[in-house]
């Protein structure tokens, strides 16, 4: 067989070196018809996309290479999952037909390169919400049945994520979002450990490039001096374990960029004040019936050389996770006065947690799972959301979010009968699953013969007995610690179902006060108190005005009445599209005269990265780039993004909110506001300020011009010998 000749020499030469680095990095059965199949794909697929070129100017061709070596190197997998890599893009991009794969590879084949193929908006009806969601949903279920498509789907996202620099603006935000959202949580639950770090990291890097970039810049600039320092720290415990007889290897790892800003955000740290940046890995080499005994007996030698800290024992081989991840997670005090996190596993842990579903198969014995695997279970709750099925494919890619993206628990009933929940679900949770009036009614619960609330989140083996009463209704704050998609909508109902009782006396109030301002009381004007209100409905609406928590003030704030803070800044918006899309696009948006709407989830300011986004009959809808909002949005809704850009106009404020954190002594309040009023003359919205064990924690919001003043602002008042830390509040 040869190549067509629409490549170069060079390109010939280059494909076919990319090839046989495929066929040396499978390690899985390889017999000869087994690699007759695969190179009679890959010149089939070569054929197929032979006039085909990459933006770079690059044959296409590379990309199934590089994805069928993902999934032969990364994944560890065989011959189909290869043969299906060659050929991913073959029905979707070229003249050949699921019906000619099927015939030249057979109906597993084809099966999985129809779930890997994405549907288009010609498949559907010209209302379709979510052409992302609804791919999401076809792929999943295609999965319920062949779990490689969505190994194939990973691989193809990786590659498209290590390539995606040159793709326009937009595209990057969509993708980046999408793979955040979607396939960096599956890649964990599939156990593939290595490829969800790089989507995390490469996510990040096109959310949040200064970000990305800064902590980058931070954690090369320690790692000579912190692998040296882990090096000299792990040396004694492992010349004991091998005196031991113990045989074992020894990493220092580096934690993916993206992980370290998460705790960073989680925890409000600097860099410095992150334990675990970087840490060591103990890989013990083991017959499997000695594993447990041999990581214990290393964990006990590293407690005889350093302290340890109890609270942060992590044991990941006595109750392995559901996705297979099996370790040992241990801190210890460093003789230089750190905490150094340990990790301590054996060779068949940690091709597990490399290598994850690929793994599981290679240990079983069978070559399937068993019914009891944490991965089975997890397959079988997607097998029964498959099974339910859902008119909406933007709920269906919720559902599987908030249930199937977790770790897993089991409780049992007061009978003893188990039931399975997400990790963290809550007794409210619990009381939904069991029935809908359970939870409307729920006030509380025994657990293990001990009363608690409402919000107390269960643990492993915890035995639940719901506590009820006549007079409770569902209440809206509840959603703040419902953790699952089924307690969410039974509680949604159920408020709906309430909340209707209300609607005559709400309507009466809010026409009066409309009456009285002189505000039409049309649909509209109702519609748009709702979407400014961020409300679900009109009941919801005519609720809050029946228990007076709505008031005129609210209507005033919604309509301007009076001098309000989003008055006259339209203008200092400016939009943009991509030019095939243009054509589509309403005359306004192309002179940049539209209405639009600040998110006051993210409240950006000139000088942020902003998106719009733009749906049906409403207002354009601008977040910060990386407000988990907007990336939500992006995710699910790409066709809507719109790149937007606040121009650095004067005369007009923003609000930006701060959180200051210093020594609890007398005169810090003084310096701060005098910063704030005096040096930078900035107007107040608000301030607070409290004390908390000799520190004192002060939240203010002010009108600024744009991020720069903000900086400005936030470098003076680190100044202050008081202040230990001053972040910006989303």
């Amino acid at each position: 067989m040869e190549l067509p000749d629409t490549y170069s020499l060079e390109e010939k030469t280059e494909l076919k070196k990319r090839f046989d680095e495929i066929i040396n990095l499978w390690h899985t059965r390889k017999n000869p018809q087994d690699v007759e199949m695969v190179t009679k794909a890959f010149y089939l697929a070569a054929d197929a996309h032979k006039d085909a070129r990459r933006r770079s100017g690059e044959p296409y061709m590379y990309h199934p290479l590089a994805v069928a070596k993902i999934i032969a190197g990364d994944m560890s997998m065989g011959r189909t999952s290869i043969i299906c890599a060659l050929l991913h893009d073959v029905v979707e991009d070229t003249s050949y037909t699921l019906d000619d794969i099927r015939e030249l590879f057979g109906d597993k084949v084809a099966e999985i390169i129809d779930g890997v193929t994405k549907l288009e908006m010609k498949d559907f009806n010209s209302d379709v919400e979510s052409i992302q969601a609804e791919n999401f949903r076809k792929i999943v279920i295609s999965m319920s049945d062949e779990i490689r498509v969505i190994l194939v789907k990973i691989a193809d996202r990786l590659h498209n994520m290590r390539t995606l620099d040159s793709m326009p603006h937009y595209k990057q935000l969509k993708i980046a979002s999408e793979t955040i959202s979607i396939y960096a949580p599956l890649a964990y639950r599939l156990g593939l450990y290595a490829i969800k770090s790089e989507l995390e990291d490469l996510s990040l890097k096109y959310i949040n490039p200064q970000v990305f970039e800064s902590v980058s810049k931070q954690m090369s600039a320690r790692r000579e001096d912190k692998i040296k320092e882990l090096q000299e720290f792990v040396e004694p415990v492992e010349k004991d374990l091998r005196d031991m007889g113990i045989s074992l290897r020894v990493k220092i790892l580096e934690r993916p960029v993206s992980a370290v800003w998460e705790r960073m955000q989680k925890y409000g740290q600097s860099l410095d004040d992150v334990y675990d940046v970087f840490v060591v890995r103990l890989i013990l080499d083991c017959p499997k019936e000695l594993e447990k005994i041999k990581c214990w007996e290393a964990y006990a030698v590293f407690t005889m050389h350093y302290r340890p800290n109890s609270s942060k024992l992590r044991d990941w081989v006595s109750f392995p996770k559901t996705n297979g991840y099996e370790s040992i997670h241990g801190v210890f005090m460093s003789h230089q006065g750190n905490w150094v996190e340990v990790q301590l596993r054996t060779e068949r842990m940690e091709d597990i947690a490399e290598h994850g579903f690929s793994a599981y198969w290679k240990y079983n014995n069978t070559g399937n799972f068993n019914d009891e695997s944490g991965f089975e279970l997890w397959l079988g709750k997607v097998r029964e959301m498959v099974a339910s099925g859902s008119d909406s494919a933007i709920e269906f890619f919720n559902n599987f979010k908030l249930d199937l993206f977790k770790d897993e628990i089991s409780v049992f009933t007061p009978q003893g009968d188990i039931i399975t929940m997400p990790k963290d679900s809550t007794v409210l949770d619990f009381a939904y699953t069991i029935h809908s009036e359970l939870g409307n009614h729920c006030i509380g619960a025994n657990v293990n013969k001990n009363l608690v609330s409402l919000e107390y989140v269960l643990k492993m083996g915890d035995q639940v007995e719901v506590i009820t009463s006549a007079y409770q209704y569902p209440r809206e704050e509840w959603f703040g610690f419902l953790v699952t998609s089924v307690a969410k909508s039974r509680l949604k109902a159920g408020i709906k179902d309430y909340r209707k009782s209300f609607k005559e006396t709400g309507k009466k109030i809010m026409s009066d006060i409309f009456a009285k301002l002189k505000i039409e009381f049309s649909k509209h004007n109702r519609n748009l108190m709702v979407e400014r209100k961020h409300l679900s409905g009109r009941i919801d609406l005519y609720y809050y005005f029946a228990i007076k928590k709505f008031t005129q003030r609210d209507v005033e704030d919604v309509f301007c009445v009076k001098d309000g803070i989003f008055t006259g800044i339209t203008k200092y918006f400016t939009f943009k599209w991509s030019p095939k899309n243009q054509e589509q696009l309403p005359k306004e948006i192309l002179e940049n005269n539209v209405d639009y709407i600040i998110s006051t989830c993210c409240n950006p300011i000139p000088g942020d990265d902003v998106v719009a986004f733009r749906f049906p009959n409403e207002p354009l809808r601008v977040h910060r780039s990386d407000c988990p909002v907007a990336i939500e949005l992006m995710a699910k809704h790409g066709k809507n993004i719109l790149k937007a850009k606040m121009k650095l106009e004067e005369n007009y404020r923003f609000i930006a909110t701060l959180r200051i954190i210093g020594v609890d002594k007398m005169g810090l309040c003084t310096k701060i506001l005098q910063i704030i009023t005096d040096k930078k003359k900035l107007n107040m919205h608000s301030f607070e300020m409290h004390s908390e064990v000799g520190f004192a924690k002060a939240t203010v919001s002010l009108f600024v011009d744009n991020v720069k003043s903000l900086d400005d602002l936030v470098k003076d008042l680190k100044s202050i010998e008081l202040v230990k830390k001053v972040e910006r509040v989303k």
